[in-house]
């Protein structure tokens, strides 16, 4: 019997795709596209609620592959204990480095130069003049240095920043210069004008910008989460902004979505947009190139790309 696989999008639009598997398309619709049973490679809808992910795992005895089009897999990993041993789980590496570092960047510029008082007051029809922080000299700290963090920095380079540092899981040396351990940030952060959060979201990484963290940021720093809304300590992110000695500008909350009427509306110096890091046009493409490029090394039997962890090991 050939290979199932599901795909939330289209398979004939997917140039690319390997002769030989069943490809099926379910986009998480209320009725699953075959049996779960039958399916080997099994592609996560794109965007949706966690419990929709999930839902078909329980079922798929036959899986050997679970791809998300996500550079996150936490949506993912709490339903992966239904799975048998040697199941391969796949992030989305390469697909949102673009979108999520316009995205940042996007952020920090329209915080420090005031963009969304300028958006208020063209709606009163006021021109509001008034000094205002530039990028330039400024001090970055990138905290989760993987693709995304990379990307970010390529895209700080023509700003004339005066430092960027670098923070992930483990010490190492890049083309850049070097990435600090995490152990390392708290004598970091006071240095920082701008810290940018773009780690997964793991029980390291979960609540990281505590009490603590804010409390060692510079006054008059800026704080921008492009990672998981648990990554910051909402509470605590509000002590800090509501006292107004530093500022945020977040694309993910917590919790998420924001509810209407929550504290972080409102915010003084706080910046909002609601999880739009990943899907722009810029999307689509690259997704659709790693997964005709994940599905032939699937069918050939070569080794997968972005393997976050196997499952039982």
């Amino acid at each position: 019997m050939s290979a199932q696989v599901w795909l939330p999008i289209a398979p004939d639009e997917i140039e690319g795709l390997p002769e030989g598997p069943r490809y099926l398309f379910w986009d998480g619709g209320e009725e699953f596209p075959a049996d779960p049973v039958d399916c080997s490679f099994y592609v996560v809808p794109y965007m949706k609620p966690a419990a929709v992910g999930v839902r078909p795992l329980p079922e798929m005895s036959s899986v050997e592959v679970v791809q998300t089009l996500s550079a996150g897999t936490d949506h993912v990993q709490p339903g992966l204990h239904h799975l048998r041993p040697g199941v391969r789980l796949c992030n989305a590496r390469g697909v949102h480095e673009a979108s999520t570092a316009e995205l940042t960047l996007t952020l920090v510029l329209a915080a420090l130069r005031g963009i969304p008082d300028f958006v208020r007051a063209q709606e009163r029809g006021e021109w509001l003049g008034g000094f205002r922080s530039a990028l330039a000299d400024k001090s970055v700290l990138i905290v989760g240095y993987g693709a995304i963090g990379a990307a970010i920095e390529d895209r700080l380079a023509p700003f004339e920043v005066a430092r960027v540092a670098r923070v992930a899981r483990s010490k190492r040396t890049t083309a850049r210069g070097p990435v600090h351990p995490l152990t390392e940030l708290p004598s970091l952060l006071p240095h920082a004008d701008v810290v940018i959060l773009s780690t997964p979201l793991t029980d390291e990484t979960r609540g990281l910008a505590d009490a603590e963290f804010l409390a060692r940021m510079k006054d008059g720093a800026l704080l921008v989460n492009v990672a998981r809304g648990p990554v910051v300590d909402t509470k605590a992110l509000l002590a800090e902004v509501e006292s107004g000695r530093i500022t945020a500008a977040l694309d993910v909350t917590d919790p998420e979505p924001l509810p209407p009427g929550h504290p972080l509306w409102q915010a003084p110096g706080v910046l909002i947009t609601p999880h739009v890091g990943g899907p722009t046009s810029a999307f689509l493409p690259r997704a659709k190139r790693l997964l005709a490029d994940q599905l032939t090394r699937f069918v050939n039997h070569e080794p997968l790309r972005n393997v976050i962890l196997t499952t039982g090991s």
